[in-house]
Parts: C-alpha cells; sequence; structure tokens
C-alpha cells in the first residue's frame, strides 16, 4: 500500500487581520462619497469565467436595487477590484488572480493594497502600473481618487 501525503489546504485570502479589516473598511467608507454614480461593495462574491472570486472591494457603476431578489454570486465584472494583501497571503496569489480572472473577464484596474508597507498599486490590462505610498491616489480609468492618508492614517 503507498503512504499518502495529506496536506492542509487554506486559501491565504480569508487570513484577516486587523490591519486588513481596517484598511478594506477606510477604502470602503471613503469611496461612499461616489455612490452618486458607483456602487462600492466589500467582499462580493463573484464567478468571473467561471472562476469563483472575491476581491476585498469591488466598484461598479451603479447596478439596479431590488430588494425582493438577492444575487449570491455575480457574473459582470467590477470596473475596479481591490485586493488588500492579507498577512500570511503571497503577492502572487493576487497577480495570478489580475492575471488570469481579473484582466480577462474585463476588470479595468486593479489595487494591490499592502498594509505592511503601506503601499497602493493600481494595474491596468494594458500593462500600466501606478504606485503610491503618498499624496492622493488617483485610478487612472475612472474619475475617483483618495487621499493616501485617509486610509494609512494614525489615529493615536
Amino acid at each position: 500500500m503507498q503512504d499518502i501525503l495529506e496536506i492542509e489546504e487554506f486559501q491565504t485570502e480569508d487570513i484577516m487581520s486587523l490591519n486588513h479589516s481596517r484598511t478594506i473598511q477606510r477604502i470602503g467608507s471613503y469611496l461612499e462619497r461616489y455612490d452618486d454614480i458607483y456602487d462600492i461593495l466589500p467582499e462580493l462574491e463573484m464567478k468571473l469565467n467561471g472562476k469563483p472570486v472575491k476581491p476585498d472591494v469591488s466598484i461598479y457603476p451603479n447596478l439596479p436595487e431590488d430588494w425582493d431578489t438577492d444575487i449570491i454570486s455575480i457574473t459582470e465584472p467590477p470596473i475596479i477590484a481591490v485586493e488588500v494583501l492579507s498577512p500570511k497571503q503571497a503577492m502572487t496569489d493576487i497577480t495570478d488572480k489580475i492575471n488570469n480572472i481579473y484582466f480577462p473577464a474585463g476588470v479595468k484596474s486593479v489595487w494591490i493594497v499592502v498594509p505592511l508597507l503601506q503601499t497602493i498599486t493600481i494595474r491596468t490590462p494594458d500593462g500600466k502600473k501606478l504606485t503610491f505610498s503618498e499624496g492622493i491616489i488617483k485610478d487612472p480609468i475612472i474619475d475617483i481618487e483618495i487621499p493616501f492618508d485617509q486610509i494609512f492614517r494614525k489615529r493615536f
């Protein structure tokens, strides 16, 4: 009989932390000022090109509201997907998701937020990479922006 080595698998993106949660909350809260034209949706389950993904924050043009019918897994890609690097997550987990799922499905820009380094890199399908560690974060695809210090501010 052949020995079988079992390897415990876990989803590294499911490992949350205080800074990870705080970053998602601050991005979503600040972006609420664009609520008249965009839906800012945290942790929305979606299936893009048949593959399940769940960005930390998704930005859509305002979607129709129907409180009688809900959607468990949306199949339309967001304009922007925001991915916050989890404490135990490899950067390649995010870049693979961007290159193999988000961009082929039609996502126009992806924000990669790294709380430990306090950086935000915006990537677009044409290969552009904009990295911010201060100032105003401006998305090159749609007219939204966030002051960097609103995300990584310190209250004390």
